[in-house]
């Protein structure tokens, strides 16, 4: 097949399009320094053209509420348009597992309005919800600081690698579409403070995790289950936390 991968140069981008082009299809990395730009829609139709299946992966530059929204929302009209005025057969989106239930962060409303405009689209499609990466823990550790002490909600996580993410999403681009969203998670579900703790003591970080129950999640508060899978089936990874800190970037 000839794929298109949207954010071909990222983090799971990058390893998916390993995958794809190892399984013997013609695959282009697709990303703004490659000339194909999303919010523009430079290079948009070029790349397309002869595509059987596109897999967006591209996340937003910026974190901002405003920013967030106004990202996804441009990029999906145009990349969706841009899909179908070339015959695209299948639409693969990668976002997260809770987004549904995450509308008061402004992140989360962003991927929500992305996934409405999948649905409400003309392509067929697969979205898939994954976990949280463990690539972003310190950066959840990060949102949580104050001084000594990282404040973060007693929900549980179930997180994931992004070998694993592009095991998943390699599996799911060959795939017939669903037209619907299917769920990807790690193969540990554990207490976010637990993990972050022991995050934060194989990097040799001396701040203390601290539970709290009104700590919120990148602007929006959590249950219990917010950030695990919801349905019965997930896709499940099989790197957990410590064979991925042997092998990261974080424990070198």
């Amino acid at each position: 097949m000839t794929i298109v991968v949207i954010g071909g140069s990222g983090l799971i981008g990058s390893k998916l399009v390993a995958n794809l082009r190892q399984r013997g299809h013609e695959v282009l990395a697709a990303s703004p320094a490659s000339g194909v730009n999303t919010i523009t829609g430079e290079g948009l139709a070029e790349a397309l053209a002869g595509a059987q299946v596109v897999v967006d992966v591209a996340n937003s530059p910026s974190f901002e509420d405003k920013e967030v929204l106004e990202f996804f929302e441009t990029a999906g009209r145009n990349l969706l348009a841009a899909e179908a005025a070339a015959g695209v057969k299948h639409h693969v989106a990668l976002s997260v597992v809770g987004t549904d239930r995450l509308a008061e962060s402004g992140y989360f409303r962003g991927k929500i309005a992305q996934e409405k405009l999948i649905r409400e689209g003309s392509i067929p499609y697969t979205i898939v919800h994954s976990t949280q990466f463990f690539e972003f823990l310190g950066g959840i550790a990060q949102s949580g600081s104050d001084g000594q002490t990282v404040k973060l909600s007693p929900a549980f996580v179930q997180p994931i690698a992004s070998d694993d993410v592009a095991a998943a999403m390699t599996e799911y681009t060959l795939g017939a579409p669903v037209n619907g969203v299917v769920e990807i998670a790690g193969p540990e579900r554990v207490r976010m403070p637990e993990l972050l703790q022991r995050y934060l003591a194989a990097t040799k970080d001396p701040r203390q995790v601290v539970a709290d129950p009104q700590a919120r999640y990148f602007g929006a508060r959590l249950e219990d289950d917010t950030l695990v899978p919801s349905g019965k089936n997930p896709w499940l990874g099989s790197i957990g936390f410590e064979a991925w800190f042997a092998k990261s970037a974080a424990s070198k």
